[in-house]
């Protein structure tokens, strides 16, 4: 698959087949994370592969209530997180990324969130290729996650996405035209 046929046609898929996904597969997307740019290449991601059922239930259920219209309803990813064979959890080690000689250098503050969304992006597009399928999590109780993992102090969890073969074809949504995102020199000018 060419990237660019990649980057267009991966959708976030909420709902999965039970077919297992091989250790090869995993690893393949895991390795493609690896290779992600991050801030000095510190390479602060960690990932936490998970196939147990039971584990698989409690991170569903730190995902946070949704609104939906003029009601408040579970969260669509309940049944994605619980049915996919493997769900990935990105982890970060805290205070390296965003960091030049033990100080924060911008005032973006620790740059964990970047350096995980690059290496997340290089999976799912990695899973993609493969045919699996993926959603990016971020709507959870994020310490109740790492509760759960055991994620040691001076680390946290970033996102999640269950990994698995699609068993839905969702549509693209809208995606916005180069001239109302893109400015030239300075902002507002198109």
């Amino acid at each position: 698959m060419e990237l660019i046929e990649a980057i267009k046609s991966r959708r976030s898929i909420r709902k999965y087949k039970t077919t297992a996904v091989a250790d090869e597969a995993v690893k393949f997307v895991l390795d493609a994370a690896r290779w992600a740019p991050s801030w000095k290449n510190n390479q602060c991601w960690r990932f936490i592969v998970v196939r147990d059922s039971d584990i698989k239930a409690k991170l569903a259920g730190t995902l946070i209530k949704v609104e939906r219209g003029d009601k408040i309803v579970d969260n669509p990813s309940i049944e994605a997180v619980m049915s996919a064979p493997v769900v990935i959890v990105a982890c970060a080690e805290l205070g390296k990324s965003g960091y030049n000689r033990g100080e924060i250098a911008t005032d973006k503050g620790d740059w964990v969130m970047f350096d995980v969304a690059l290496a997340v992006q290089n999976l799912m597009l990695a899973a993609h290729s493969l045919g699996l399928g993926t959603v990016p999590l971020g709507l959870f109780d994020a310490k109740k996650a790492a509760s759960i993992l055991n994620i040691p102090d001076g680390s946290c969890v970033v996102e999640m996405t269950p990994l698995g073969y699609p068993d839905q074809e969702p549509t693209a949504g809208r995606r916005k035209e180069l001239s109302e995102i893109v400015f030239y020199d300075v902002y507002g000018r198109r």
